[in-house]
């Protein structure tokens, strides 16, 4: 690590005095990865449900010492394992501070000509020492649209009108991978990246040189390069050149959770929702399950494009969406703490509409809307039928035998919903065993969602009027 703020050295005759040693980047995350491992420290901190398979393999490659491409669907957490790999390096790492440089050049060991030149013509005392902190040390990009002098460079036209040789390393404008010496790269969906810059990336994994215009600029380049990719393209011939997949130290697997308990957890870890505040909000857990039900119905579903799958931000979404409309009801109606209810899943168009691609042959023209629907109707049946075998509700079904009708809407107030049942058997009693409570609000959210587990059964009828829901026989 470097030495603290306020005694490292400025200049190249302090650093050296302070015994600082060169090491490349990918020595540098070994090192700390190492430490980190052997002291049993939590190495990736907020991902989950990745312990048992993708962070053991991300493990072995990072002691391997290999470049990395994290294969999975969309939403599965690739681009933030990408980033969370910049806490193993160290804090700041030295650099020859120069005008005319346009990377960050190691003191001790300088790759451009302008560098080597400084340290021939001056002292090392006139030699000045910047420190480089590791959160600036990581860049990605993301492919479609991403040119070959964006990420490798290009001749810099106006420095050949100054006079500087074409041929010279002082006529090129670097790109972003040459700007990342002594850092980590990421290149996003690598599958979309134009052919020509893919034979660019070859060569940097290759010979760890650049290439530009037929200009073979030597570089002894520095630089830890991840991707990431789907699939379904990744493995589409033609789409990412042989040459290049060859020569990607390991694949990283990723997958969606395992357990719909996963699911939630990062879901709620990951929504960024303050539940507390002047109008708190309190999720009953089957309404959590829901959320996360809907999100695994369409992983299954035969109306959705498995290929693209469908991200947790599917999820994320749909939870947003679920205790805003619990909080505008507490606002306006002055309830507290908001409860969310089955009714506030009516708002989820907005938030889903667009995340799901359909699949042209399976949908038979049904719409998005459509499919949400019956993703929706499944994912209430799946969640409920769990809660029957509990807590044995069936007997509440009988209740509307003998006429009972009840109305629900995600704006009336939870006072209604305590005085309509009190019209109603004992046995009512029993739906508010999935969420103990004698607050309204909670209670009222049971009803919604046994009346709506009932009617996924087929065992009771639903009408929808004015934006109001009601059920009867």
């Amino acid at each position: 690590m470097s030495p603290a703020t306020s005694t490292r050295p400025t200049s190249l005759t302090q650093l050296r005095e302070s015994g600082w040693q060169s090491k490349t980047v990918k020595q540098e995350i070994l090192d700390n990865f190492t430490r980190l491992l052997a002291t049993e420290e939590l190495l990736f901190p907020g991902i989950v449900g990745y312990q048992d398979t993708v962070i053991p393999e991300i493990s072995i490659a990072l002691l391997a010492g290999h470049d990395m491409l994290f294969l999975g669907e969309k939403g599965q957490a690739k681009s933030r394992l990408m980033r969370s790999l910049v806490r193993f390096l160290d804090e700041e790492i030295p650099y020859l501070d120069i005008p005319g440089v346009p990377i960050h050049e190691d003191p001790l060991a300088p790759i451009t000509s302008v560098a080597r030149r400084f340290l021939a013509e001056h002292s090392e005392d006139e030699c000045p020492i910047g420190w480089w902190p590791r959160e600036e040390r990581y860049a990605e990009r993301l492919s479609p649209g991403t040119k070959f002098a964006d990420v490798i460079g290009e001749i810099d036209p106006s420095k050949l009108t100054g006079g500087v040789s074409m041929s010279r390393e002082e006529a090129l404008h670097f790109g972003l991978i040459p700007r990342m010496h002594r850092g980590i790269f990421a290149m996003n969906e690598l599958p979309e990246l134009d052919e020509l810059v893919q034979v660019g990336l070859f060569n940097i994994l290759e010979e760890r040189d650049v290439q530009i215009r037929g200009y073979p600029i030597r570089f002894d380049l520095d630089i830890f390069i991840l991707f990431s990719a789907n699939p379904s393209t990744y493995n589409r011939s033609g789409k990412v050149i042989p040459q290049l997949k060859d020569r990607i130290g390991s694949i990283i697997q990723t997958h969606y959770p395992r357990e719909r308990s996963l699911g939630i957890e990062i879901m709620q870890q990951e929504a960024g929702i303050d539940l507390d505040g002047p109008y708190p909000v309190q999720v009953p857990y089957f309404m959590a399950e829901l959320v996360e039900e809907i999100t695994l119905q369409a992983r299954r579903s035969k109306y959705v494009d498995q290929a693209s799958g469908v991200s947790a931000r599917f999820s994320l979404a749909n939870y947003r969406a679920m205790v805003a409309s619990a909080r505008q009801r507490s606002i306006l109606l002055g309830e507290s703490p908001a409860v969310p209810r089955i009714s506030d899943l009516g708002h989820l168009y907005s938030s889903s509409l667009g995340k799901l691609e359909l699949d042209l042959m399976g949908s038979h023209q049904m719409s998005e809307q459509q499919v949400l629907d019956a993703l929706i109707a499944g994912a209430v049946k799946s969640v409920f039928q769990q809660y029957v075998e509990e807590y044995g509700l069936e007997e509440i079904a009988e209740i509307f035998s003998k006429g009972v009708r009840i109305e629900v809407g995600d704006m009336l107030p939870s006072s209604v919903y305590a005085e309509r049942l009190q019209v109603a058997p004992p046995a009512w009693n029993k739906a508010f065993e999935v969420n103990a409570s004698e607050h309204e609000a909670i209670r009222a959210s049971c009803v919604e969602f046994v009346l709506a587990g009932l009617y996924a059964m087929d065992r009771i009828s639903r009408g929808q009027k004015h934006g109001k829901i009601h059920y009867e026989t």
